[in-house]
């Protein structure tokens, strides 16, 4: 009898321990994949609109929805575009130096977008009225050949005949807020400022006096990644693109909820200076990479002072756009693709 009672209790773990494993089996291929994957996702070291849709994927969840883990990287332009030749990080959102790096033959690709237009302001002191009362004064900008020193100097330039080192001068500053720290303490007269910080100094009692996207359309936060990253990981940078386009729809949606977004990463206190930054920034998201857009980016960087060669013919810039991909992400979240 015992020996019955051995064998019935053998045979009902070894059924209760198959039945287990098959369990086990079922819940792990109705998983994803990569439930919880690991990303490093750049960022500039302040907070730049630019990048505002990343920093809503990682606060409201959206990351977290398409099973990403995102570590930011803080860093300048220069060194994230390096750092993602090196796949040191695997998602950069330096449209400027990163279309340099890919016409000079970095295995580099965009995959989906951020902002749609230039968010730079140039922000003087109480007493410039004019973009001519700049004339015989210092300008605070980034370093020359970044994206902020190019839309100033272009800006007015091209469309109100200042021209640098004649009309105006110019101190480097790599961050905005030493810029706005020069301004309050009268160092500079004027300085390029991403929206964010412009309405910051704009609160401090400076002048918001020309935008620079009113002038010059322009591709923002573009996020690129290795090329090796689509041909090892296709069905991870989906679940990306897929991420930062619902942070896009959230921010146009959601303006509290986006506002604390702002709040946390500008490091604004006042509510109504952030929300002066959302009224400006609300509807300037989109995955889509416009060619034409795209086109002005590649055109922008095809020139001798950027070290393209004269004469030499602009190549195919699709090439540089994981088009096939993005659309693919679009029509499954039934969006029209881009063209």
């Amino acid at each position: 009898m015992a020996n019955l009672e051995r064998r019935t209790f053998s045979v009902s773990f070894t059924l209760w321990f198959l039945f287990a494993m098959v369990a086990f089996v079922l819940v792990s291929r109705s998983a994803p994949a990569d439930a919880q994957t690991k990303i490093r996702v750049g960022r500039t070291i302040a907070g730049s609109g630019f990048h505002l849709p990343s920093y809503v994927a990682e606060d409201k969840g959206m990351f977290k929805e398409h099973g990403f883990t995102a570590e930011f990287i803080a860093a300048e332009g220069g060194p994230l575009v390096r750092a993602g030749i090196a796949k040191e990080i695997d998602y950069v959102p330096i449209p400027g130096g990163g279309s340099i790096a890919m016409l000079r033959g970095a295995p580099l690709i965009f995959v989906v977008g951020q902002s749609l237009i230039s968010q730079w302001a140039i922000t003087t002191t109480p007493d410039i009225k004019t973009v001519e009362d700049l004339k015989g004064k210092t300008i605070g900008l980034g370093r020359p050949g970044s994206a902020d020193y190019e839309e100033a100097t272009i800006t007015l330039g091209r469309f109100f005949k200042m021209e640098l080192g004649k009309d105006y001068k110019v101190i480097s500053f790599a961050g905005e807020t030493d810029r706005i720290a020069g301004l309050i303490g009268g160092s500079i007269q004027g300085a390029i400022l991403s929206f964010g910080h412009a309405a910051k100094a704009e609160y401090e009692g400076m002048k918001i006096l020309v935008k620079t996207g009113d002038y010059l359309p322009r591709l923002g936060g573009t996020f690129f990644v290795h090329r090796d990253r689509i041909k090892e990981k296709r069905d991870e940078v989906k679940r990306f693109i897929k991420a930062i386009a619902k942070a896009e729809d959230y921010i146009k949606a959601n303006k509290k909820g986006t506002i604390d977004v702002i709040q946390k990463w500008f490091t604004i206190k006042e509510v109504r200076v952030a929300e002066a930054v959302y009224k400006q920034v609300q509807n300037a998201f989109g995955p889509e990479i416009p060619h034409d857009l795209l086109d002005l980016l590649f055109k922008s960087r095809m020139t001798p002072e950027a070290g393209w060669p004269a004469g030499k013919p602009a190549p195919d810039i699709e090439q540089f756009v994981a088009r096939e991909l993005l659309n693919e992400v679009l029509k499954e979240m039934g969006r029209k693709p881009s063209k």
